[in-house]
């Protein structure tokens, strides 16, 4: 059952669309994704797992339930020794039957989701990258999912490819690259990508002015796009253009980066006053992360989510506490000035991202069906020390 209005309606209505969080890590950490793939068989070998996390996306407040189909593409369930017992077909099916369920439990939309290749990055031709997103695209038309996104791009190249695929169905789409405001992996700027938003690898701010740069840029052509955004829940300030993937802690150490819910509060309020109506997650974001963002914006949407039910604006439901000096606490002010510590003395603020400056065309980033032997990742590890 479609909802009634799509996703064009709401926004040229001017309706502010809130999207969902990053179920690759979330569920990596409730031990349902291998770090490393990365890879999305959840959707049809633990589909508790991912109804519950869409649930609980949507009682935050998202109006959209993504597809749990990143790195859903044949070539990267293949990629690397990565065995498994689903084919790409059926975790596709899956995870949009598990989308569309829990819509179907309030007014939210579904979106299919497709992201880079490692065809790609191995430098296979255009057809040959098409071709792999043609059948996660077949599944998504079968499914009738309301509207289409393609996300998690390093390259501009790579992403224009998907969207022309994409809107061969005739359904709206989204791109997202995820990219900063010092442009794709080749130096490509978004200020000259006609491409609607960014997502991933750089924290919410940093990731709200590259989409300013976009918008200057489609502004500056004459023409006329809606803006999504759809970042990081860790602070980045130390990345370089590679993102958070550079970063020594990425992915089992980025905790102490993680940012707050009055952090998100902020970037729901930076991102509308941006010109921003499609605001929602990435890595990192929890449902708490998007039930802020719906509160922050609450006066302008008239709603706050179900969630808010169990939660006190800007602390109010400390006013409840047994102790006096957390009492003390129930108030926006506090929660809004404070600088959290991180508890940790010996740690530095910022790191050095490791920036080995490895891109498409480059021999260490050709991809194999093969798992990675033990020669070549002494070869990794040398390069590592140098």
């Amino acid at each position: 059952m479609a909802p009634a209005k799509g996703i064009l309606e709401r926004l040229d209505a001017g309706e502010i669309v809130i999207g969902d969080g990053g179920f690759v890590f979330a569920l990596e950490k409730r031990g349902y994704v291998k770090a490393g793939p990365w890879t999305p068989e959840a959707a049809a070998e633990h589909p508790e797992a991912v109804r519950q996390l869409h649930r609980e996306f949507l009682r935050a407040g998202a109006n959209v339930m993504q597809t749990f189909t990143f790195y859903a593409s044949d070539d990267k369930l293949e990629n690397r020794g990565n065995k498994l017992t689903f084919t790409g077909a059926q975790i596709n099916e899956a995870a949009c039957d598990l989308a569309r369920e829990v819509a179907n439990e309030g007014d939210a939309l579904v979106a299919g989701g497709v992201c880079q290749t490692p065809s790609y990055l191995s430098c296979k031709s255009e057809s040959d990258v098409k071709a792999i997103f043609k059948k996660q695209l077949d599944v998504f038309v079968k499914k009738n999912v309301d509207f289409l996104i393609a996300e998690y791009f390093e390259h501009v190249e790579e992403a224009v490819w998907a969207v022309e695929v994409l809107k061969e169905t005739g359904k709206p789409v989204a791109a997202c690259l995820c990219i900063g405001p010092q442009g794709d992996m080749h130096g490509v700027s978004p200020a000259s990508a006609q491409i609607v938003g960014v997502n991933c690898h750089f924290d919410p701010l940093t990731c709200v002015e590259a989409v300013k740069l976009m918008k200057a840029g489609v502004e500056k052509a004459g023409l006329k796009a809606h803006y999504m955004v759809q970042p990081l829940a860790y602070h980045t300030p130390d990345c370089n253009c590679q993102g958070f993937i550079d970063l020594p802690e990425f992915p089992f150490g980025l905790e102490p980066r993680i940012l707050t819910r009055w952090d998100m509060h902020k970037y729901a309020r930076e991102a509308y006053n941006a010109g921003i109506h499609y605001i929602g997650g990435c890595c990192g974001f929890e449902p708490y992360h998007i039930r802020a963002v719906a509160e922050e914006l609450a006066p302008e949407r008239g709603v706050l989510p179900a969630a808010s039910e169990k939660h006190g604006t800007w602390g109010a439901g400390l006013e409840m506490h047994t102790k006096p000096w957390v009492r003390a606490r129930a108030r926006r002010d506090y929660w809004e000035t404070l600088k959290p510590a991180s508890g940790r003395p010996l740690c530095p603020s910022l790191s050095n991202p490791d920036s080995w400056g490895v891109t498409k065309g480059d021999a260490a980033l050709m991809q194999q069906k093969e798992a990675t032997t033990q020669d070549q990742l002494k070869q990794l590890f040398d390069r590592s020390k140098c």
